[in-house]
């Protein structure tokens, strides 16, 4: 890092500065000074409120009692983008603790029974509104898959067979969701294996949010894409929160959507698990 750049953070006798895994978005840096040790991401080149929903849902997570990084300071030096958080030092811990966690998450709902969030999610590659909306399909399927759908037409990402498929297992999920009684809780959005982490003491964290409030199961569906989530998880969670109904089957709508997303950022290489997973919801119906 430009030590001209990192002299213009809010932070005073700067030890060291060590790259660190920051996932497929961000720069990341861990900053020890002789206060105390933090956590850097860095977005070259983009605006101040790049990370306005993060940080927004780190607080709404503080709110919640999530335990998440507390937000230090965030803006722009250089044209470049920054958020500093408190470092969160690694540990072990219980996937029950986990799976309690999360549900505690979600029974936090919006107050007027809305869907959607106050700030839009902002990507490296992609950009979702987040409106408010009386209903969770106007935000899932209008604002998502739509908007998805007409991305991956516009790179020509698939054939129109593809094309076919998805949109008849868009009638499948548009119909299932009609009769789904969903409540809007509040969402990590982005619940990979990649963002939660276990503290010293084995307590969970959460971090890097996308938040927005919507059908709890949409986060369940992005644990079971990339792995991360034990059976110890999913048992818990349905201990403090009993899934519904049908919610298996809905699950693969929300791990179609995450393998869309992963189409659109990455190309082709995703295409066959947006298939394999398009032939489920199909057969399944």
């Amino acid at each position: 890092m430009n030590e001209k750049w990192s002299a213009q953070l809010p932070l005073e006798y700067i030890k060291n500065i060590t790259p660190v895994s920051g996932g497929d978005v961000n720069e990341a840096y861990r900053i020890e000074t002789e206060n105390g040790i933090y956590f850097l991401l860095v977005q070259p080149n983009r605006e101040a409120d790049f990370y306005a929903a993060e940080i927004s849902g780190l607080k709404d997570f503080e709110l919640a009692g999530i335990t998440a990084p507390r937000v230090i300071d965030y803006g722009q030096i250089s044209g470049d983008a920054y958020l500093l958080l408190d470092f969160l030092e690694e540990g072990r811990g219980s996937q029950k603790d986990l799976g309690v966690m999360v549900a505690q998450l979600h029974m936090t709902y919006q107050k007027d029974g809305k869907y959607g969030y106050h700030l839009a999610y902002e990507g490296s590659d992609i950009t979702f509104s987040n409106g408010w909306m009386d209903t969770w399909s106007e935000v899932f399927i209008d604002q998502r898959l739509t908007h998805l759908y007409k991305e991956i037409n516009k790179q020509s990402l698939w054939s129109n067979k593809d094309d076919e498929r998805f949109l008849e297992v868009l009638e499948i999920i548009k119909e299932e969701l009609k009769t789904h009684q969903s409540k809007p809780s509040l969402l990590h959005g982005d619940l990979w294996a990649g963002n939660y982490m276990f503290l010293n003491d084995g307590s969970p964290a959460l971090f890097d949010p996308s938040p927005l409030y919507g059908d709890r199961e949409f986060d369940l569906g992005a644990t079971q894409v990339f792995g991360g989530f034990g059976t110890d998880f999913y048992e818990a969670y349905d201990a403090a929160y009993p899934l519904e109904e049908g919610a298996a089957f809905r699950i693969e709508f929300y791990k179609l959507y995450l393998l869309l997303v992963h189409l659109v950022k990455f190309g082709k290489m995703y295409l066959g698990s947006v298939n394999s997973t398009m032939e489920k919801i199909i057969n399944k119906k």
